[in-house]
């Protein structure tokens, strides 16, 4: 049964460009311009109307983008919640400009040993992470920690959480690594490891979305019956200022914007593309984070049930709730 029949959630991609070279992204791999402040403005209004609640700011680095935080008022001026993830490298330089413009604010780090971390990202970065932290504490914002979980990784969430994470009493967000346009990221877990992350799930200031280790025991989406419902939940827009459909992992088509996005979306080219999220080939197998987790929101499914308690619980820790009401 539906319970949400329109879009939920913006990727607003401010650019592609990285400061990064992490082994289980190509993201950084493209060209890339940075989005306008004028085009942001116009979306925002088309993504108001079209209902969207959540704007996630992404790239690449969106802090590469010297702009973000007039982006960023702008969606908090709208009505708004926003995210935000960051590799950490530019955050100290502009943290006090951000200042309570990110609802929520997201450092990755991929392990809490400092080699390893910087050796997955491609760059020196550790440092300027354990700095991020202690920065955005002194100014009062409450950041996350996004862990990318592989299978060779999942015993380090232990010391992440005990050494990082409990010390600055931040939330663990548990990130099950996907694979997606062939991108080989060692995607497949034990079983082992499935129960390794649910465990840790349960645990204080830790958040993993239940129903991604429910989702990968089956599997994947199937094209015969689809979880996904990334062309209806979720609007991707790229640096370029298109609307690219039906997600961004997978990109059959971009429409140029022009500042229509309202009308564009309700167009009849654009949902007939949307009416195959998660039945094309390339959708049979996926498990993709991004996409899945508004997917789980919007239909009552076994799914939904297994989302609400870890939803529940980072809304609660982070006094969200009210603001996606």
């Amino acid at each position: 049964m539906r319970l949400v029949s329109h879009p939920v959630l913006c990727n607003y991609y401010v650019t592609y460009r990285c400061n990064a070279t992490c082994s289980f992204c190509d993201i950084w791999e493209r060209p890339s311009p940075y989005v306008t402040v004028e085009n942001v403005r116009d979306n925002l209004r088309d993504l108001k109307r079209l209902g969207v609640k959540v704007i996630d700011f992404t790239g690449g680095e969106p802090l590469l983008h010297r702009q973000l935080d007039l982006l960023l008022r702008e969606a908090k001026q709208a009505g708004f919640v926003t995210t935000l993830t960051t590799n950490g490298l530019l955050y100290p330089k502009y943290a006090e400009r951000l200042r309570g413009l990110v609802d929520m604010l997201h450092f990755s780090l991929d392990s809490p040993v400092a080699e390893e971390h910087d050796r997955s990202r491609g760059i020196k970065c550790f440092d300027k992470v354990m700095e991020s932290i202690a920065r955005a504490k002194q100014l009062g914002e409450r950041p996350d920690i996004l862990f990318t979980v592989f299978e060779h990784n999942v015993h380090q969430i232990k010391q992440l959480h005990e050494e990082i994470c409990l010390p600055n009493n931040l939330v663990l967000i548990l990130n099950p690594v996907f694979e997606y346009n062939a991108v080989e990221t060692g995607g497949r877990f034990s079983e082992k490891a499935l129960q390794q992350m649910t465990w840790w799930g349960r645990q204080k200031n830790v958040y993993l979305n239940d129903a991604f280790i429910s989702l990968r025991r089956d599997g994947g989406n199937h094209i015969d019956n689809p979880i996904c419902k990334a062309g209806s939940t979720t609007l991707v827009i790229s640096p370029e200022n298109k609307l690219v459909l039906p997600c961004y992992h997978l990109g059959l088509k971009e429409f140029s914007i022009d500042g229509q996005l309202y009308d564009l979306y309700r167009s009849q080219e654009v949902q007939k593309l949307v009416a195959l999220e998660g039945r094309l080939p390339a959708c049979e197998g996926c498990a993709i984070n991004c996409y899945m987790q508004p997917s789980f929101a919007v239909e009552l499914n076994k799914y939904w049930w297994k989302a609400l308690p870890s939803t529940l619980k980072y809304n609660r820790i982070k006094g969200t709730w009210k603001q996606l009401l």
